[in-house]
This record gives structure tokens, sequence and C-alpha cells, in this order.
């Protein structure tokens, strides 16, 4: 039997915003897994158990450059330690000189990204010295690039969820587009590039809450079935209520329009980091140092 402790109680609990008892309770049925604690506590207390998914343990911005002729652009994500930092015109002008290299350079990687030119050296020494200057640690995270034959278009929220699509229509269907994906954060564009393991997990749940009904089995596979369709009709964004009129799809509203979606890109600042302590700017500094 795993020990359970009190800060394994504490991430769960931030993790699902469940009560302290019932976190520790999950944990010690699902001897301290936990995802299998999270995945218990769904199952019996719902929507409350995946509160957490939104919330980030980073600070940073999302930057983002589309080209004049609308054909190249990039999305970055840059961290630093702050939301004060976040706001200060340096740390702005780096992020968004550094989403203009990706898009005009293709780095393969972050580390290939630190050493292209930038100022009077690299995008790597630039950050230093923006370090210096701050007194803040910073790192380059992460970045999507799009070369298309069609348009893009962006968005970006407050600095924190950036979006950018590649699709083929009007401007305003750019940017409604845009705003779609940042607003309802879709996790792929249909139902054949949802991660196979979320579909899973939904799966799982729903079958947990379905054996629970006491309800003939035809009726449970139903419900199972039903379950798993409307995760997918959140998660996808061409099954998504189109947020300027909720009465049709994303895809109906392209289809009207004559217009199509082919990719896009979704970050969200800190989404997925997991931070294994509260010293936040030794985590930025390991990120930096590619350790």
């Amino acid at each position: 039997m795993a020990q359970i402790t009190a800060s394994m109680v504490k991430e769960l609990r931030e993790k699902t915003d469940a009560p302290m008892m019932e976190c520790k309770k999950a944990l010690t049925e699902a001897d301290g897994d936990m995802a299998h604690a999270e995945e218990l506590l769904r199952v019996k207390l719902g929507s409350k158990a995946s509160k957490a998914a939104s919330r980030v343990t980073a600070e940073g911005l999302v930057g983002v450059y589309i080209a004049d002729d609308g054909k190249l652009g990039a999305l970055v994500e840059v961290n630093c330690e702050t939301d004060f930092v976040a706001k200060n015109q340096d740390f702005i002008g780096f992020v968004n000189a550094v989403a203009r290299l990706v898009a005009e350079h293709n780095p393969a990687d972050v580390a290939v990204l630190g050493s292209l030119a930038m100022g009077e050296g690299t995008v790597e020494t630039t950050r230093a010295a923006l370090v210096g200057k701050i007194g803040e640690n910073m790192a380059v995270r992460r970045f999507q690039r799009f070369e298309t034959a069609d348009t893009l278009n962006s968005y970006v929220h407050g600095g924190r969820i950036g979006a950018l699509v590649d699709y083929a229509g009007n401007d305003e269907t750019g940017k409604d587009l845009a705003m779609q994906i940042a607003a309802a954060k879709p996790k792929a564009l249909d139902a054949s590039g949802v991660d196979p393991a979320l579909i899973a997990t939904e799966r799982s749940v729903a079958e947990q809450k379905a054996a629970e009904s006491g309800k003939p089995a035809e009726i449970v596979t139903k419900m199972i079935e039903g379950s798993v369709q409307k995760f997918l009709k959140e998660v996808t964004l061409l099954s998504q209520p189109f947020i300027k009129d909720d009465k049709h799809s994303v895809a109906q509203m392209l289809k009207e329009r004559g217009a199509r979606v082919n990719r896009y890109a979704l970050f969200v600042v800190g989404e997925g980091v997991e931070k294994k302590s509260e010293d936040f700017a030794a985590e930025v500094a390991a990120a930096a140092s590619g350790s």
C-alpha cells in the first residue's frame, strides 16, 4: 500500500477542486496513482473533478506573427516568473521577435531557435541579457509554425491564450475561427485527431457511471456511447457549437460560407506544465539550459 502524503492530497485537490477527504479517499483507493485517483473522483463527483484543466502553473505570453501575405506564420509561448514581467514592454518585444524568427527561419526545435541571430547576438544571448536587465528568469517553451497555400489568421486573448489557424475563406471567417479556437479550446479538428488515450479515459468513466445506474445492459451500452459522442462533440472544432450562433456547428458555419479549416494551433500559457516544486524560477532556468 502506497503512503498517501499531504502533498499528494494537496496536488489532487488543486487538480480537481474536490474536498480534501475525498481526495485522500481516492488516492487510498488508487494506491497512490494520481491519474487513477482523478478518474475515480470524476466518476464520483462529475464535472467538479475536471475544473483544474484550465489552471496554469506558469506565467508568460503567447505571441503570434503572420507575414503580410498571410501565407507564413508562427505561434510561440515564452514563460517568465510573474505576470508583472509578462506586461513588460521589453519582454513583449522579445516574444514578438521570437515569433517572427520562427516563421522566417523554421528552426527544428527550441535549441536551434536559441542559436538564431537576434540583435547583436542570438536569441539565447538576448534572452540572457533580458534576464539580467529585468531580474527574472524566462524561457522559450514551445512554438508552432505554419506555411500554407491558403491563408492564416490568429487571435490572442489577454496574451495568455493564442490561436493560429490555416484556412480557406474570407478574413471574417478566419477571425471567427481563431476566436472559436481560443474560446472553446478544441483538442482536435475532428474525432480522428483526438488522442485515443483521452477517448479511452472518457469511455472508462462513462462505463463506471453507467454501471452504477442499475439500468439494463442495452441501455447501459447506449449511455456509454452517448457519453463518448458528447465528449467528442465538445472537444472537436468542427463539431463544436459556433460561438456566434450556437444553433449551428462550426462545420455548418463553414459550409454556409464555402470555407474550410486545414489545421490550427492553440497555446495556453502554462498549460501542461507540472511544477515539481514551488520554485518556478529554478524550473524555468532548467528549461532554458535544456536540462
